[in-house]
């Protein structure tokens, strides 16, 4: 009995890995961010305080540019045998395809949670931390290059 909950698991890991991190791929399940993704992120940070921030900034130093790099280029020290590549956070088509709750869920439950390459890992430690996410989330946000 054992074995089938172990090949779906398997099955669910391929599909992560066959939907990547590449620029081609379809949207999201979660509704395109185009209106909602700029508002969001002033509005959040706006209400962010200073510990929060200060959190998220060494959470993103620590966890996320191991692999993202620390500019968010998708080039850290960790990304070199990952097979998609990390996620070029500043690519504007990227930013404007994804919305602010699609980047929460990936942060706090891992890419395979939705759909993407499950070598990117969750952060189960956050869920407490709603603020620290969002301030994550803006630092994302403000990555995207003009």
């Amino acid at each position: 009995m054992t074995r089938l909950p172990l090949r779906a698991l398997a099955l669910a890991a391929i599909a992560g890995i066959a939907c990547g991190s590449q620029e081609t791929e379809r949207a999201p399940a979660p509704a395109p961010a185009a209106a909602p993704a700029p508002a969001a992120p002033s509005a959040v940070g706006g209400a962010l305080g200073g510990a929060a921030v200060a959190e998220a900034q060494q959470i993103f130093g620590s966890r996320c540019a191991t692999c993202h790099g620390p500019e968010g280029a998708g080039n850290g020290p960790g990304s070199a045998g990952l097979d998609p590549a990390p996620r070029d956070f500043r690519d504007p088509a990227w930013q404007d395809s994804v919305s602010d709750t699609h980047i929460e869920q990936i942060v706090l439950y891992g890419g395979a949670a939705v759909g993407r390459s499950p070598t990117m890992p969750s952060n189960p430690d956050l869920t407490s931390k709603p603020e620290v996410v969002a301030a994550l989330v803006a630092h994302v946000r403000s990555l995207r290059t003009p």
